[in-house]
């Protein structure tokens, strides 16, 4: 059955088990997945077409033993070509609790996929297409009257024209702005192109990611290719503030919880799979108290920089070489 990607909320998608998403908006498709998940109460399992193809016994295996105690489980099989077709049919003739979902690129309308199961009363078939611009304008104005920031319509356009028609990229971007904005109830043309360009050489996410995990070269690497401004530092500074709360929150929660794993996969707003390599060795590197001190010294330093705004760089570059030089796990608090 072929469902349009605003009808998974209208339509009772528990009477599914299987679904297919497919196309070019990655950013459509994510939140599709997530509101799948979120209507189904089971353990998160993911795969890779590529690990599937590779020993499709092994995961035939695990989709067909299971236990009456074991809990339901939703396995997501991510970028999924037609070369999964034959596998894919197989398991839908199977009879399962579990869900599956299967995440693909662009399928043509003649794949077998497509062909096989878009008449099937028990598969949700949905395809993500590209944004319009005039779908990404409602996304990005939506944000800022929730933030109650005042944003000129050139400026939406602005943000719009870079995300390529995808959704992921605009929400990535408007991340990226919520950690700049703090208090600010306007924000000007100028402002946005600055914290989008940051973009396109090393993003402050990525620069952030780099000195947490003690990866020196990276960190190097980044604050050399970059010419960054004053107000990049500030936006730097937030994004650090954002994930140390987030490594400290998810520090208490294996506290309670010791399957890493779990606990990645339960956190809200949900950790993508590209970032979770990262999160683990973030995890491994900082204790709770360390990445507590962290987050005081943080607050301490943005004071520091209002104060300073003339030596602003200065001051973020000796804080980022500061944590590289950190140690960061001698205590296990």
């Amino acid at each position: 059955m072929i469902l349009k990607y605003y009808e998974v909320n209208k339509v009772n998608i528990s009477n599914f088990k299987y679904f297919i998403i497919y196309g070019e908006n990655e950013g459509l498709k994510k939140e599709v997945i997530e509101k799948i998940r979120n209507n189904n109460e089971g353990k998160n399992i993911s795969y890779e077409e590529t690990q599937i193809l590779k020993d499709k016994s092994n995961f035939f295996s695990e989709i067909k033993n299971k236990s009456l105690f074991d809990e339901k489980r939703i396995f997501l099989i991510e970028r999924c070509t037609d070369k999964i077709s034959e596998i894919v049919l197989e398991i839908y003739e199977e009879d399962s609790d579990d869900v599956l979902i299967f995440s693909c690129g662009i399928l043509e309308k003649k794949s077998k996929i497509r062909k096989d199961l878009e008449k099937s009363k028990y598969v949700a078939v949905i395809p993500t297409y590209k944004d319009n611009s005039q779908s990404l304008i409602n996304i990005a104005k939506n944000f800022f009257t929730e933030k109650k920031v005042s944003v000129s319509y050139e400026t939406l356009n602005l943000l719009v024209n870079r995300c390529s028609g995808d959704r992921g990229y605009l929400r990535m971007e408007l991340e990226k702005i919520s950690n700049y904005l703090s208090d600010k109830k306007v924000i000007s043309l100028k402002e946005i192109l600055t914290l989008t360009n940051l973009s396109e050489n090393y993003g402050a996410a990525e620069l952030v990611d780099a000195s947490l995990t003690k990866n020196i070269s990276k960190t190097k690497e980044i604050l050399n290719e970059n010419n960054y401004s004053q107000e990049d530092t500030f936006l730097i500074l937030r994004v650090f503030l954002q994930k140390t709360k987030k490594i400290l929150n998810l520090l208490e929660n294996l506290d309670k919880e010791k399957d890493v794993e779990k606990v990645i996969s339960l956190h809200r707003p949900p950790i993508f799979w590209k970032d979770k390599p990262i999160i683990k060795k973030q995890l491994q590197l900082w204790t709770k108290k360390k990445i507590r001190e962290l987050i005081i010294k943080l607050n301490e330093i943005e004071v520091e920089i209002k104060k300073n705004n003339s030596i602003s760089l200065i001051l973020m570059k000796n804080f980022v070489y500061e944590i590289l030089n950190k140690d960061v796990n001698s205590s296990s608090l």
